[in-house]
């Protein structure tokens, strides 16, 4: 028998060590992933601000919430007692198991769903109404997944911290405590073209978030544009020269703009249906 020498043996040692080392190594940084710190340290909603982003929202029977850092659930079950169903996603174990008994205590267990899990890789596009209390800089990280996944019209509300360059529709204080709503807008982007009373017109629709410029051409004098709206899925506009006003309102679907607009022209008054594609 062949014993190895004391060189080979420190040698298949230190193998084994460095094999043992980098498993250890592996098994430190799943670990770590998994039990991932919160981005935020945690500070409760007041209850008459949470009960203001409940009305903002609209909250009420029939709706799906989602609070992105749920906390201690009290979002979450405010929207159950609103009639909503309700899903909390949170990061911090501790946080989860109190969420859970207060929605045993509140008795909406029924209602709600709390998980464990990172906002940025949670998938929450089946909600109608997005609640969160985070930081502007995880607003701003969230800002494109919420554009793109949710539909457009859900309504967004965040407790003290804005989006950016992305103005709210509709901001609040109560008792000191800023609160912010978006609805996220339909993508209208482009060249949009449609008939009305024989005439082409086409519209070069220029977006940034639900803020909207709007270059009109027509077969008649060129038309300047004002009063351009977008919420959600909703848009309106005025289109007018000297010969003609056109009050347009409709609902964007993909690349199909319909809806009415109403064309007033040498002292008459018509309403015609409205369908623009893109």
């Amino acid at each position: 028998m062949q014993i190895p020498s004391f060189k080979s043996r420190i040698k298949r040692f230190g193998l084994l060590t460095l094999i043992m080392l980098v498993g250890w190594g592996v098994a430190l940084q799943q670990a770590t992933a998994q039990e991932k710190e919160p981005d935020v340290i945690y500070v409760p909603t007041p209850d008459t601000v949470v009960e203001k982003m409940m009305e903002m929202a609209g909250v009420g029977p029939g709706d799906y919430v989602v609070d992105l850092g749920s906390g201690d659930g009290r979002i979450v079950i405010a929207a159950a007692e609103h009639g909503a169903y309700a899903h909390g996603i949170e990061i911090d174990p501790k946080r989860l198991q109190e969420a859970r008994r207060n929605a045993e205590n509140a008795e909406v267990t029924d209602k709600v769903t709390f998980v464990k899990g990172d906002l940025f890789e949670a998938d929450f596009s089946r909600a109608n109404v997005v609640m969160m209390y985070l930081l502007r800089s995880l607003n701003l990280k969230l800002r494109p997944k919420i554009i793109k996944n949710m539909d457009p019209g859900t309504p967004v509300v965040s407790h003290s911290f804005d989006m950016g360059d992305w103005e709210p529709d509709q901001y609040v204080e109560v008792e000191g405590n800023e609160i912010y709503l978006w609805y996220v807008p339909a993508d209208v982007d482009g060249i949009w073209t449609w008939e009305l009373n024989g005439q082409t017109f086409e519209g070069s629709f220029r977006q940034k978030f639900q803020e909207l410029g709007i270059t009109m051409r027509a077969t008649a004098p060129a038309l300047s544009t004002r009063d351009v709206t977008l919420k959600g899925k909703r848009i309106s506009f005025i289109a007018e020269n000297e010969n003609a006003r056109y009050i347009y309102s409709g609902k964007v679907e993909g690349d199909t703009i319909t809806g009415f607009v109403q064309v007033h022209k040498d002292g008459e008054k018509q309403v015609k249906r409205w369908k623009a594609e893109r």
